[in-house]
């Protein structure tokens, strides 16, 4: 039994989030040429590489919406994958490219200008990917969409940084205008709290990277087929151990994957050889309709076999 495919309405959340990032960029860079702060530039690089995974995000969407057909009879919702794979190799891009822009920063310092509005543009922009994000967050779970989960905790990883970005612009403005010497930018004989700058950028391109790696982790897990979460699969066996006690059939060879927002498992059904092909059909409807219940957009393959049989409890 095939239930449900992702629905064609979900790109919508593709293009709010190209949107976003647009918007972002263009806040973010104003902000960095205004206050010449490279911690800016790595958020407006990150912002860059928001809008190209949401560019993927949009591609993804569409062929996951796409039915089976001939040469995909489980469908396309394994290019979701594909998706948040290529998205975590470009934070891992920008990441290093921030990390080598902010360490070059670091022993050639410039004094930041007019912090004050940049870090004002910046929180402006940040308030726009928290939105976002809680929608696509939102989406990812009610629909089971791991590409619109994954775009939407990129986001808060941006929300997060950004923050970070501008608590370090306060604190290089607090400690100019009150003229605190910053001891390691004197050992170093580097100017006071500017060092603060890449040092942020540096420890913002390191999150990132933990970002990255996440997401490639993931991605990597559902192209490896491993099996639906614990609580899930524990969700499937005790439904199949109802029929065990009410019914008298048994069941092994239980396997379960996901693909996107699809599930897929597979059960060899034992049932008394006497009984009729209706009887065992029934049976199969009931539990394919118990499970459906608990577990949607989930494809069942349940092969019916005689319990008599002793072929039938070998895997072949």
């Amino acid at each position: 039994m095939v239930i449900g495919h992702p629905q064609k309405s979900l790109v919508l959340y593709g293009w709010l989030s190209i949107g976003a990032a647009v918007a972002t960029i263009i806040l973010k860079s104003y902000a960095y040429w205004l206050t010449d702060s490279v911690g800016l530039l790595s958020d407006a690089l990150e912002s860059l590489i928001n809008l190209v995974a949401a560019i993927i995000v949009v591609i993804a969407l569409n062929i996951a919406a796409l039915p089976p057909d001939d040469n995909h009879a489980y469908g396309h919702e394994k290019i979701e994958y594909f998706s948040s794979g290529a998205e975590g190799i470009m934070i891992l891009l920008a990441a290093f490219s921030i990390g080598f822009t902010a360490w070059d920063r670091l022993w050639h310092p410039l004094e930041l200008q007019r912090i004050d509005i940049g870090a004002a543009i910046s929180a402006l922009a940040s308030i726009i990917n928290l939105i976002v994000a809680r929608i696509l967050l939102a989406a990812g779970k009610k629909h089971q969409s791991i590409t619109l989960e994954a775009d939407g905790r990129h986001l808060m990883t941006d929300v997060w940084t950004t923050c970070g970005i501008i608590f370090g612009i306060i604190l290089i403005s607090l400690g100019n205008r009150f003229e605190i010497t910053l001891t390691l930018a004197h050992q170093l004989g580097l100017p006071n709290w500017e060092i603060l700058d890449p040092i942020i950028a540096m420890l913002v391109a390191l999150q990132i990277i933990w970002s990255g790696l996440q997401l490639i982790k993931r991605t990597v897990s559902g192209l490896m087929d491993t099996a639906l979460p614990s609580q899930e699969r524990s969700q499937i066996v005790t439904i199949l151990e109802e029929f065990v006690e009410s019914d008298g059939i048994a069941y092994h060879e239980l396997r379960t994957r996901y693909a996107g927002s699809r599930k897929f498992m597979a059960v060899h059904v034992l049932v008394p050889g006497t009984w009729t092909v209706q009887q065992g059909h029934d049976l199969v409807d009931q539990i394919e309709l118990k499970i459906l219940s608990n577990l949607n957009k989930i494809d069942i393959d349940i092969h019916l076999e005689p319990i008599e049989d002793k072929l039938s409890w070998q895997h072949r």
